[in-house]
């Protein structure tokens, strides 16, 4: 279960004290869906802040937090958007896309046969020459080590065990995975939006 602290540990938010002299390229915009959930969690949805603006006077986003920092032009003064909300509520698929990157997202990045999260490839449960597909139920993630291991053998020929079998995972199990790998840095103002769907404590 996922629990606040593990966010706590795993990044270390940025206090909006040091705003006022940040470099424009460090004010990236948390961007959420119309409800105030992230788009995506990992990776984490964020827009540049050029982005970010353009899409507010386009009228697509509303302002929920700013930085202190501010951009000038001949006209107008205006504090950086530090996170912003889609105006339109994007639906997001079912099924997330067959990729590498999803299927190490759905694995937690570790190899179902030892646990490495170093020199990771991606291994068929059933080997091809034995009619195994190429598919999210029949590939697992694995380290090369045990890759070359395994060979072209199932895991009961090679006497190694899954740590779980491979399914097809959902958009809202990616995410879920996703919330256990939050980037180094955090803005504090972006606190609330991602721990407001974090399951509470008795």
């Amino acid at each position: 279960m996922f629990r606040a602290e593990l966010l706590e540990r795993a990044a270390r938010f940025r206090s909006s004290e040091d705003d006022p002299t940040r470099n424009l390229q460090s004010c990236p915009s948390l961007v959420l869906n119309a409800d105030f959930t992230p788009l995506s969690y990992y990776p984490l949805s964020l827009w540049p802040w050029q982005t970010a603006i353009k899409a507010i006077f386009l009228d697509r986003v509303d302002v929920i937090a700013t930085y202190e920092r501010e951009v000038h032009s001949p006209s107008l003064d205006m504090k950086i958007p530090s996170v912003i909300a889609l105006k339109q509520y994007v639906k997001p698929s079912e099924f997330p896309a067959f990729t590498r990157f999803n299927l190490f997202l759905r694995d937690r990045f570790s190899c179902q046969f030892c646990g490495a999260m170093n020199n990771l490839t991606f291994d068929h449960v059933i080997p091809r020459r034995l009619g195994g597909k190429t598919t999210w139920e029949n590939i697992a993630t694995a380290c090369a080590p045990c890759n070359m291991k395994k060979g072209g053998r199932t895991p009961r020929q090679a006497g190694m065990q899954l740590a779980s079998e491979p399914i097809r995972p959902t958009h809202w199990q990616l995410q879920q995975h996703g919330k256990m790998f939050p980037p180094n840095y955090l803005h504090e103002t972006w606190r609330d939006w991602l721990y407001w769907d974090i399951e509470l404590e008795a």
